[in-house]
């Protein structure tokens, strides 16, 4: 393609030569003659002199430092740099429908659109949707609902009476409606208590590889519409994660606490249970939530609190030693007057 056909699918202003031809697309720092590649990031404009991308996409603020190189100016470059993947990048995911004979359905409503690999299993009284796919050694249980469009990856478990909305993307190994941790305490034991509810994910919900998401101890787990969430997810029995809200990895979010909509947990985010969050909520990397949050903004520390107040505490933390040393000095010198006073008095 042509940048001038690069530009029209971007709705971007051309800086040099509109004839280009462009075969591909790659990171700034890897790229070759043939290629385009973008700036979104200050750490990466030293890139700028250095490439051998044949084009590049900027912002509109941004000053080209090259004539032999062509530009296409945009209001995001990083969205732009994304629109383009799908454009060099087609997706390649689509399957042939139709059940594999290795695979077993028996008892279950697969649409004859959908595709179910070989050793998936779905269980009596489950249905599939309209071009769903549940690939090779996923097993899917008892009358579970399965929506459309929704792809179910390879060794993915989803138990008994789960509900799976449309336009879901469950990634390999994530497992959906395992038991709750619930256990009732007795004097010599620990007793198992019943989980009987089911997981509900919603439409346009993308389920990270390995995630866990227990089934409610009686109700329902829910993760609603839009949500995103990365690779080793835990969430507990009878969470309920907000619309649109995104979850990095290995975070993890205990029992009957509910986020609002709009929130961002980073990595190793922690939750307590039995607790709340309001609509956009921001809580950084390796924080610990330990009570409810009421109010929008960002968070962050252990516990997590509002993001200015956490880092007024680190600064003051990190003061602490030359202020402990001043004290001793101070009550050494106290010392020495209180000795010299006493001396005094004394001749």
């Amino acid at each position: 393609m042509t940048i001038q056909e690069l530009a029209g699918l971007l709705n971007g202003e051309i800086i040099g030569d509109p004839n280009i031809e462009i075969n591909g697309i790659e990171k700034i720092e890897y790229a070759e003659s043939g290629q385009i590649s973008f700036i979104a990031n200050q750490k990466y404009l030293r890139y700028e002199t250095q490439t051998l991308a044949s084009a590049l996409i900027i912002s509109a603020s941004h000053t080209p430092q090259r004539t032999d190189v062509a530009y296409i100016k945009v209001e995001d470059p990083y969205a732009g740099f994304v629109q383009l993947l799908r454009v060099f990048f087609p997706d390649q995911t689509t399957y042939p429908p139709g059940v594999h004979p290795q695979a077993a359905v028996d008892g279950a409503t697969i649409d004859p659109e959908s595709y179910v690999g070989p050793t998936a299993v779905v269980g009596e009284g489950s249905i599939v949707g309209q071009n769903s796919q549940i690939h090779a050694g996923a097993v899917v249980g008892r009358n579970v609902r399965i929506g459309h469009n929704t792809v179910i990856y390879p060794n993915v478990v989803i138990y008994d009476g789960c509900i799976i909305g449309d336009n879901v993307t469950v990634q390999a190994g994530a497992i959906i409606g395992s038991d709750g941790f619930g256990y009732l305490q007795r004097q010599t034991h620990w007793e198992k208590i019943p989980q009987l509810g089911i997981v509900v994910i919603e439409n346009d919900v993308e389920i990270g590889a390995n995630c866990t998401i227990d089934r409610a101890t009686i109700g329902e787990t829910r993760i609603c519409q839009g949500t995103k969430v990365d690779n080793l997810v835990h969430v507990a029995h009878n969470v309920i994660v907000g619309e649109h809200t995104v979850i990095a990895a290995q975070s993890g979010i205990s029992g009957s606490t509910r986020l609002g909509r709009f929130n961002m947990l980073g990595g190793q985010v922690g939750l307590v249970g039995h607790i709340t969050t309001t609509d956009n909520v921001i809580v950084e990397a390796q924080s610990g939530v330990s009570k409810n949050i009421p109010k929008s903004g960002r968070y962050f520390g252990h516990p997590a609190k509002e993001h200015g107040l956490a880092l007024r505490q680190e600064a003051a933390i990190r003061q602490l030693p030359d202020a402990l040393k001043e004290l001793q000095e101070l009550k050494a010198k106290l010392r020495e007057l209180e000795e010299k006073l006493l001396m005094k008095q004394t001749s």
